[in-house]
């Protein structure tokens, strides 16, 4: 039977662990020694133990030699990279200066600026955009307008309702006030001499204020009347001239 494939894990076993790290010390540089005999290629190895014993190898040039030559190997790639970014990004950068031209550029035509170097295909695109554009404001005032309308005859609803039940309480009032009064004549007629009390005079001063509410709420019932009417008359006007 071959041998059985070694599964690679940090070995337990300190003797084990170090024979292995020899063993496989001597294969790498061994394996080294020989990529650089038989391909003429210039090797550089390092290796540092657990003890930070440091273990190296190089090919007829030095070690420093070749790790000179790695830096500027790295400081070149380093440059190239950083130069192939810069790159990009002047690239990129070029073409967002060129949208926003484009970008700037049709504000402009809508505004109606810059119109002498479009063609007679540009100029019917751009009127069909502006058309379309205007259609949807139109449609978007028109639902504010009618929303207005709507809140404002809620409103008018609500001081009808509020009005007719103040009706009801000053007709109730003058009914009591009357009945009230009725019983007063009534008791000194039939006992001229005797003294009857007068009315409390909040019920007075409740129905003066009453009143002077009622005819706040009047006014205030007035004016979002005319204001209604007025909406119901200026809105068909600009609907005409907008048209």
């Amino acid at each position: 039977m071959g041998r059985g494939r070694v599964q690679l894990k940090r070995i337990e076993n300190k003797i084990s662990r170090q024979v292995t790290f020899s063993k496989r010390r001597t294969g790498l540089l061994k394996k080294a020694h020989e990529i650089s005999v038989l391909c003429d290629a210039e090797v550089a190895l390092i290796v540092f133990s657990t003890k930070g014993k440091l273990f190296e190898y190089s090919t007829d040039s030095s070690m420093e030699s070749i790790l000179e030559k790695y830096e500027r190997y790295s400081s070149a790639e380093q440059v190239n990279n950083q130069s192939e970014q810069q790159g990009n990004w002047s690239l990129e950068c070029s073409k967002l200066m060129a949208r926003i031209e484009v970008l700037q550029r049709s504000l402009r035509n809508f505004a109606g600026e810059d119109l002498d170097g479009m063609s007679l295909r540009e100029l019917q695109h751009l009127e069909q955009q502006i058309d379309t554009g205007l259609k949807r404001v139109r449609t978007r005032k028109n639902q504010l307008y009618n929303e207005s309308i709507s809140e404002l005859q809620k409103k008018e609803k609500a001081l009808h309702e509020q009005n007719n039940m103040l009706s009801k309480q000053l007709e109730q009032n003058e009914k009591t006030m009357a009945e009230g009064s009725n019983w007063e004549q009534q008791n000194l007629g039939q006992n001229p001499t005797s003294f009857m009390p007068l009315p409390p005079p909040a019920i007075g001063y409740h129905l003066i204020s009453l009143v002077l509410f009622s005819l706040k709420i009047k006014q205030n019932f007035e004016s979002m009347h005319d204001l209604l009417q007025l909406s119901k008359f200026s809105y068909p006007l600009m609907r005409t001239v907008s048209g």
